[in-house]
């Protein structure tokens, strides 16, 4: 029998996951929120967006697009729990987010956050970082880590680089690592802050193949799709890809569905963001 070396042992205490396929073939609600209200990171006085209602079902791929310093980062910090919305209400799985109590965790390494620029340890190899997940969260020793962290670095062509530390190797490889750090737990709900910003056109042809493989659980690393969740500022690389778009514009979250009906949105603010040019390069 062959053995994915990258699906985790589960933890005594995870509860157990339900599939996209559960009760009846209906997609569960990843995410939810109602009403919500947030600032940003370092302002929590301030407002970035309010009244956002927004609903994500698993296994769609979302682009979330936006002007610069429009609140797409601060938007992903909501999503991920690490901002608590000022008003509102947002649940993740059916729980109440944030999630920072220790018997909740399972619940929220659910989510999987790539930040912008991959933001690793330089102290670390990118094969230490890879593995810090692994380490931290699971508790496992570097030997059992080991196996993991390898298929990883394969699955994302990093293996060249796995004794490497950040500051040696180019942008394009930092983002990548930055991607297999976020996915060694093999989060249900991924998360990606401006991932094409910056890249070549090589590797932002291999980011948009390798999330579209994800998305519908093709890409080696799970048999079931991954719901994606990437941010931009602009989305027209993102057609053929993401499902589904939102627009961050002046302080609302526009949730504007398949492409057809983004295309018949009528906010002056949107169309000029989807007709900007590709946000990879």
């Amino acid at each position: 029998m062959n053995v994915n070396p990258l699906a985790p042992d589960p933890s005594p205490s995870d509860p157990p996951r339900r599939n996209a396929s559960d009760a009846g073939g209906e997609r569960q609600v990843a995410i939810e929120m109602r009403g919500v209200a947030f600032g940003p990171m370092g302002d929590p006085g301030a407002t970035v967006a309010e009244d956002v209602n927004w609903t994500v079902k698993t296994g769609e791929f979302w682009v979330v697009a936006g002007a610069q310093r429009s609140g797409k980062t601060d938007f992903l910090m909501l999503t991920d729990g690490l901002l608590p919305p000022a008003r509102g209400t947002y649940r993740f799985f059916n729980e109440e987010m944030p999630i920072f109590e220790d018997d909740r965790l399972a619940e929220r390494l659910r989510l999987g956050l790539v930040f912008d620029g991959g933001q690793l340890f330089n102290q670390m190899t990118i094969a230490e970082n890879v593995a810090l997940p692994l380490r931290y969260h699971r508790n496992l020793a570097a030997k059992d880590a080991a196996p993991r962290v390898q298929a990883m670095l394969e699955l994302t062509e990093l293996l060249p680089f796995a004794n490497s530390t950040p500051a040696a190797v180019a942008r394009n490889w930092q983002k990548r690592a930055g991607l297999a750090r976020a996915l060694i737990l093999q989060p249900d709900v991924l998360l990606l802050d401006n991932p094409l910003t910056g890249l070549d056109a090589r590797h932002a042809t291999w980011w948009l193949s390798f999330l579209d493989q994800l998305s519908h659980g093709q890409s080696g690393l799970r048999d079931k799709p991954t719901t994606i969740i990437a941010t931009a500022d602009g989305p027209r690389a993102w057609r053929g890809h993401a499902q589904r778009a939102a627009c961050l514009s002046e302080k609302r979250l526009l949730v504007l569905g398949d492409w057809s009906e983004a295309d018949r949105c009528g906010d002056a603010a949107v169309q000029d963001l989807l007709n900007a040019g590709p946000s990879g390069n």
